[in-house]
């Protein structure tokens, strides 16, 4: 019985050991395409600063004024807004 399992033992040794063989070899050859891509440089259509110009009406104190504002905003997340012009739209106080 103890004869039966070392020869089974051995016989199935020898057939992994070949097998283990061909997949170094085709390991190998896979070695020569690289698993990642490196590209130089940066995607500059995505990084573009956008700018919108928009109005809106705010009350500074007795009266009511129409800005036109432009907000800039930048591919870091920043967030810039200034104001373009103000133009006195009404008398008399701000009910906002």
């Amino acid at each position: 019985m103890k004869k039966l399992i070392l020869s089974a033992a051995l016989l199935g040794s020898m057939a992994v050991i070949p097998a283990a063989a061909n997949t170094i070899v085709n390991s190998s050859s896979s070695v020569d395409r690289p698993q990642i891509q490196v590209r130089i440089g940066n995607n500059r259509r995505v990084r573009r600063v956008r700018v919108v110009t928009s109005t809106r009406t705010v009350g500074a104190g007795r009266n009511r004024y129409r800005e036109t504002v432009q907000t800039t905003y930048y591919p870091n997340g920043r967030v810039v807004t200034r104001v373009v012009s103000r133009q006195r739209v009404g008398w008399g106080r701000y009910r906002g």
